[in-house]
């Protein structure tokens, strides 16, 4: 199943590419719905590396729904647009049952300094495929409305 959202932001690209790579701002727009912890000796990197990176995931901060990996990749782009793409995925609990998970998010240039924000999830998990698309594209929203409204804030730096 795919899920997509396609937004122009109130920063420019180069604040936007920062903040798709910051552990810090994947929290904030997953908040309060769904809250990650890092399982990392250090914690959350500053920005995220290219690699594995183990995390807790709890519902609504509460409800711990399962642990999983966001394994993060830069793929290059000859036109220039800049990408993120996550290919973790769950290691216990409700996240297991996720058999393929791919999450691309991608920064290009807007008209008058704004950025283009495209984001993809593709993921599958059998039978339950159906039954989790309307929970993961409500999700998908929301993080939509945290962006549109973090975005006039984040800096390049």
């Amino acid at each position: 199943m795919r899920i997509l959202l396609k937004l122009v932001l109130d920063c420019s690209p180069d604040a936007a590419w920062r903040a798709i790579r910051s552990p810090a701002v994947l929290t904030a727009v997953s908040a309060p719905l769904t809250v990650f912890t890092s399982q990392e000796p250090d914690g959350f990197p500053e920005l995220w590396q290219a690699g594995v990176h183990p995390v807790e995931v709890r519902a609504g901060g509460l409800v711990k729904i399962g642990d999983q990996t966001i394994d993060i990749a830069y793929p290059i782009r000859a036109d220039g647009v800049r990408m993120m793409r996550d290919t973790g995925r769950g290691l216990s609990g409700p996240l297991a049952i996720i058999t393929r998970w791919e999450h691309t998010m991608a920064i290009a240039p807007a008209p008058a300094g704004r950025t283009l924000y495209r984001d993809q999830l593709e993921f599958e998990a059998g039978p339950v495929t159906l039954l989790l698309w309307p929970v993961y594209w409500a999700f998908w929203q929301w993080r939509a409305i945290g962006i549109r409204r973090l975005a006039p804030r984040w800096s390049a730096e």
